[in-house]
């Protein structure tokens, strides 16, 4: 739980500050305030602050202000608020308002009448309170999270103090930002340690926003390089994961960014177990390097022995060997074969329910299998093949083929 520019702005005393533009982002947590008493700001913030401008100081005009905006959005900041009234800058310019939404950075107005004193010890004092909050939640989840507490009584009572939602079923996600190396190879320490706490800061706050959105929200969890979530057990997440996924791998270039998601447990005493095997689907995730960026700890059988081969190319090798020949490349659909082989083997070898699962006739089906086996060279009857390429298919639905056309 953070403080966000939307929860600063419903703060009582803060009426008449009035959100201008960037109502999309407005979930950005707000770290600290600063008054920007200089030409710049770039070498004053560190991302995460609410700067104002007064003008008091130094004379802002509208191509000041507009520079102010992207050098502000540049930075990562949480949001800009302008002070308007007769004495210095009188109003905002609907160009730099219209810049603002254009880039997604919050932009408040500030009357004059309302004193930045009683601004700052507003936010300051909400922020302070608001980390005590913050540091107690995750005190008890990381608590649970590492099977380390006092006691389960003791733990539903400071969570109930808290408002914490522990009962229910519950699935652990697991994040991690991996590939830094990527990052320091194409930029400068500086700029390169800059852009990192960047991204892990607008994934914190996707996630954050996101996460607000689910049933029965508990809290972001931080623990060294994992991003923690602990998510409603009720019905299947990995559907919401997907869009997710898209839109945090986006924020993470040029790094990679893989989740391992635990099974369901239903007690609070049951999260260590739930931490231990989301982080193991977050290793075979980042060893295989899923498309879909998702490992379910409830999908991993063979996976997890697969994992343990240290080079990624002997795995590629054998999925090749297995399936390369049914990859028809000059074909509309070139993995229609795959597809059916895969129907086949996941209904049992059951011909009638394969073809309804894939939408076909049964005929259709039987002229397919026909075809697999002629070019694999292989039985379907032979116990053998059908475990290889059930394993070969397993590697395959995670890889980049996952995202082709299916029939």
């Amino acid at each position: 739980m953070s403080l966000t520019v939307e929860q600063i702005l419903a703060l009582p005393g803060l009426e008449d500050m009035t959100l201008r533009a960037g109502a999309r982002q407005c979930h950005r947590s707000v770290r600290w305030s600063y008054v920007a008493e200089n030409d710049g700001i770039a070498d004053w913030v560190m991302g995460g602050e609410l700067v104002f401008v007064t003008g008091i100081n130094l004379a802002r005009d509208e191509a000041d202000l507009l520079r102010l905006v992207r050098e502000g959005e540049r930075c990562a900041i949480a949001g800009l608020v302008i002070l308007t009234g007769d004495a210095f800058i009188q109003r905002i310019p609907t160009s730099v308002v219209a810049l603002a939404e254009e880039l997604g950075l919050p932009l408040i107005e500030q009357p004059y009448a309302l004193k930045m004193v009683i601004v700052t010890h507003l936010i300051g004092t909400s922020l302070v309170q608001m980390a005590q909050v913050r540091r107690s939640r995750h005190d008890i989840l990381g608590q649970l999270l590492a099977g380390d507490y006092p006691s389960i009584a003791i733990v539903r009572q400071r969570a109930a103090h808290l408002q914490l939602p522990l009962d229910g079923p519950r699935r652990v996600l697991v994040m991690r930002l991996c590939n830094q190396a990527a990052l320091f190879e194409q930029q400068s320490p500086t700029d390169a340690e800059r852009q990192l706490q960047q991204s892990r800061q607008a994934l914190e706050d996707q996630l954050d926003a996101w996460n607000r959105e689910r049933p029965a929200p508990l809290p972001l969890v931080i623990q060294g390089e994992w991003l923690v979530l602990l998510l409603s057990g009720d019905g299947d997440p990995r559907s919401q994961l997907a869009p997710l996924y898209r839109d945090l791998l986006g924020m993470a270039a040029p790094m990679s960014l893989f989740m391992g998601l635990s099974a369901v447990v239903h007690e609070p005493g049951q999260y260590r177990q739930a931490m231990g095997e989301a982080r193991q689907a977050l290793e075979v995730a980042e060893h295989l390097r899923p498309a879909h960026g998702l490992c379910d700890f409830n999908e991993l059988g063979v996976l997890r022995l697969l994992q343990a081969i240290p080079d990624r190319r002997v795995i590629d090798t054998f999925v090749r060997q297995t399936l390369g020949t049914l990859q028809e490349t000059g074909r509309k659909q070139p993995q229609i074969l795959l597809h059916t082989l895969d129907a086949l083997l996941q209904e049992n070898g059951n011909g009638l329910k394969a073809a309804q699962r894939l939408g076909i006739h049964r005929n259709t089906l039987n002229q397919r299998v026909q075809r697999i086996e002629q070019l694999s060279e292989q039985s379907l009857d032979d116990p053998l093949f059908r475990m290889n390429a059930s394993v070969a298919l397993l590697v395959w639905r995670m890889a980049e083929a996952q995202l082709q056309d299916r029939p």
